[in-house]
């Protein structure tokens, strides 16, 4: 038989990010709160939806030609950092300067 409070919630999983599962056990260490759920619902209680605004990037998908050995370097980072070849290379470009480093040696 289900509770009173169990009808008026469900369970809901989503992957954070290990940062934010650190802050949430730092707000309930500080705010004495018992559950991850409590630091949740306290989050969701607080916020602002109405005036925030999301920043989402329009997303592109396209086609490159690689190496053979760049391809498998990054496939090897890719699982030693737990990751996605697509997400090194996303966190490559946006490292990638416009301009070009200076030379240090002077003609």
């Amino acid at each position: 038989m289900a509770t009173a409070s169990s009808k008026n919630s469900a369970p809901h999983t989503f992957d954070l990010p290990l940062s934010l599962i650190a802050k949430i056990h730092a707000v309930r260490k500080v705010r004495r709160l018992k559950t991850a759920t409590a630091v949740v619902r306290l989050a969701i209680e607080e916020f602002d939806f109405e005036g925030c605004v999301l920043l989402h990037e329009p997303h592109r998908q396209i086609s490159v030609r690689i190496t053979a050995a760049q391809r498998a370097m990054v496939k090897r980072y890719a699982q030693s950092k737990d990751s996605s070849v697509g997400e090194l290379v996303r966190l490559a470009l946006e490292n990638l300067s416009v301009r070009p480093a200076r030379s240090r040696a002077r003609k």
